[in-house]
């Protein structure tokens, strides 16, 4: 038996614009995905927009019931900006009555919520301003963050600024996932860097806000492996971990941007546009913890034909194709379990063994309704994955890493961005032709027992 210490959290993750539904109702201004689908409906999968997900603004009384069942202690989703603060100003008394509601459901039940703040839904009418391109998100977003401390600081005591901002930063201006869908490395470098700040400038408001409770960053931090131990592909590596890795924790936990990332920015005249007490915004307000979501490893080799000044983050490293890999063939990515353990013994030796816990970690299948047998998708597939990840997991515990908790994606399907439902996580499935019935999968048994037994 691995046990866990104790008040281990057990949960799960999800987000606002994933979950909720209602998207165009109940007082919700339109966010990029909102405006995208309406624009392009044609890039998602079977054309499923973000307005009804899976309808958790209905049933949340109902999973929050289902939660319980199978023991979670804890649940980590999100507030939606655009729900909240329509226009930016206005507060929407109907989002304060359904989050108030939301939140004191899980109290009751003895789970405890961790909000985040933001989960790739930039709201429309900032959007057409420039986004996270103009300084004004910045101030926009702290003002959004006060908002949420005073509306709901007396209910929620753990809190997150942004997951994954690395994500919408990539996604949105160096790929073709988010909105805009443009190649700019320019703009990303500014965009990054007001995400930067606007994280900071939520911390501030939590600490002037006097509320009870911590407050931290979701990172998918994943360290790099390289191809060989030549100069050349270990200089990929450092490149690849000062991207990943560095470029937000560095600022969140030590309190200053790598000076390495500043001189390479600087170099490719990429330095973004700053203003006078930057650097002090950014020193006084570390984080209390950080949660780390992980999926997959990052392997990486010397770029084959790299440019200079660089132009994409290809030329600074390549990915690279382990030839031992094994994979899961639904989503396309390495399945990897021992990242995890490189994970806690980063933390552990790199960053004062801040407290941090696993925020995502889970196994999307295409097409489970394959898997359907008497009724129950047997998704042992899942319970396979979770098990080797919780062993690297109790092995970096039990060499002192400060790891408080373990939570998958997700608890119940969600729809995912371009993707829509082409790829599974939940413990429950969703269906969708049926007013969004719910049924438990076997992993959701399994996940009964391991919260039972705190391990497995």
């Amino acid at each position: 038996m691995k046990k866990f210490p104790d008040n281990f959290l057990w949960g799960a993750a999800a987000s606002a614009p994933q979950t909720e539904g209602h998207g165009s109702t109940d007082g919700k201004s339109p966010t990029t995905w909102d405006k995208w689908f309406e624009m392009a409906p044609e890039k998602f999968f079977n054309q499923i927009g973000p307005e009804d997900t899976s309808d958790v603004y209905d049933l949340y009384q109902e999973d929050v019931n289902r939660m319980k069942e199978i023991g979670m202690n804890s649940y980590r989703t999100s507030i939606s900006w655009a729900r909240l603060l329509p226009d930016g100003e206005t507060l929407n008394p109907e989002a304060v009555d359904f989050y108030r509601s939301y939140f004191q459901c899980l109290l009751d039940n003895g789970i405890e919520p961790i909000m985040n703040l933001f989960h790739f839904d930039m709201p429309w009418w900032l959007m057409k301003k420039g986004g996270w391109e103009t300084r004004e998100s910045v101030s926009a977003f702290g003002f959004y963050a006060k908002t949420v401390f005073e509306e709901f600081g007396d209910l929620v005591h753990r809190w997150s600024t942004f997951n994954e901002p690395l994500v919408h930063i990539e996604a949105a201006y160096l790929q073709e996932f988010h909105y805009p869908a443009i190649h700019d490395i320019k703009k990303a470098v500014q965009v990054g860097y007001h995400t930067l700040l606007a994280h900071f400038e939520a911390v501030k408001a939590f600490r002037e806000s006097g509320k009870i409770g911590e407050i931290g960053i979701i990172l998918n931090v994943t360290p790099a492996y390289a191809r060989s131990n030549s100069d050349e592909d270990l200089q990929a590596k450092e490149y690849a971990d000062l991207i990943a890795i560095k470029s937000f924790i560095d600022p969140c936990v030590l309190g200053e941007i790598p000076s390495k990332l500043i001189d390479l920015t600087k170099a490719a005249g990429l330095t973004p546009q700053t203003q006078e007490g930057d650097k002090a915004l950014i020193k006084e307000y570390p984080v209390d913890f950080l949660g780390l979501n992980y999926y997959q490893p990052m392997r990486v080799q010397a770029p084959s034909n790299p440019n200079y000044p660089i132009t994409s983050l290809e030329d600074l490293f390549e990915p690279y194709i382990w030839p031992e890999r094994r994979m899961n063939p639904y989503r396309g990515w390495e399945i990897y379990p021992k990242a995890l353990y490189d994970m806690a013994m980063l933390i552990k030796n790199e960053y004062r063994n801040i407290p941090w816990y696993v925020s995502e970690n889970g196994m999307g299948v295409e097409g489970e309704e394959k898997f359907i047998k008497d009724g129950m998708v047997q998704d042992d597939y899942r319970i396979e994955f979770m098990e080797e990840h919780l062993a690297e997991l109790h092995r970096g515990i039990t060499e002192g890493s400060n790891c408080f908790g373990y939570h998958t994606w997700t608890f119940v399907d969600c729809w995912s961005w371009l993707n829509a439902y082409k790829n599974r996580y939940g413990f429950y499935r969703v269906d969708l032709e049926n007013n969004f019935a719910r049924s438990l999968k076997k992993s959701g048994l399994w996940f009964k027992e391991l919260t039972e037994n705190n391990g497995f």
